[in-house]
């Protein structure tokens, strides 16, 4: 039998990768970043390629594998699905997902209210879109009622234009923009971007070759507000 060997190191998680104070080999351990148990200096099972979620309901922080399509919170036990949704038709559908959401050119959601992980539209969206994460926005997209995202993409060839003042957490803009758009973090101009409007955001990067058209207000704190 193996003995114990108590000197103090540096382990690393054979779960997520978290590296941690903790014993030596043999040793048990608990992540403190998954809560994973394992033994320093053995691995029992293979890595699981993992990714992280925020709970809907309480906010908890969550690792899960690539390939799960549920869970549940380890702080509240709310389920969440964690699904891709490929939209190529007419659809009369609520979504609560952390996976992705595609509406193809061909597909039409209709008096949603969606919260998703992800969004890429190229079709139609009626009702009221929160994006997690990403929201990538095509040419041929045509939204009706309102969204927000923690960032939105605007591709190379899209022109997008939106009455109303826009809210994300970052923007990325390649193709061309013309709204007043309010960013929490980074608000980022490609060479091939056109913007037109208002920018409010903490940082903000302007690339040789594109064109900004209006007012922009930079180092803003995230609480404070210069503008409605």
């Amino acid at each position: 039998m193996p003995v114990l060997n108590q000197n103090r190191c540096v382990v690393t998680c054979p779960r997520c990768g978290n590296r941690q104070p903790g014993h030596g080999t043999f040793y048990p351990n608990v992540c403190r970043s998954c809560g994973y148990r394992f033994l320093s200096g053995f691995s029992p099972e293979p890595v699981v390629p993992q990714r992280t979620i925020t709970c809907f309901d309480c906010g908890a922080s969550l690792h899960v594998a690539l390939g799960a399509l549920t869970t549940l919170c380890k702080k509240c036990s709310s389920h969440i699905d964690l699904r891709d949704y490929h939209i190529t038709s007419t659809v009369f559908q609520h979504f609560k997902t952390q996976g992705k959401v595609v509406i193809s050119e061909k597909g039409c959601v209709h008096d949603s209210n969606a919260v998703v992980g992800e969004a890429v539209l190229k079709g139609i969206f009626l009702g009221k879109l929160t994006v997690e994460r990403t929201l990538t926005i095509y040419p041929t997209a045509d939204i009706q009622g309102t969204f927000k995202a923690g960032k939105l993409v605007i591709p190379a060839d899209t022109r997008f234009r939106w009455p109303e003042l826009i809210r994300v957490g970052a923007a990325e803009v390649s193709g061309e923009l013309a709204a007043d758009l309010k960013a929490e973090a980074l608000v980022l101009l490609k060479a091939t971007a056109r913007f037109f409007g208002r920018v409010q955001a903490s940082r903000m990067v302007v690339e040789p070759g594109a064109a900004f058209v209006g007012v922009a207000e930079i180092g803003v704190g995230k609480g404070a507000s210069l503008w409605a």
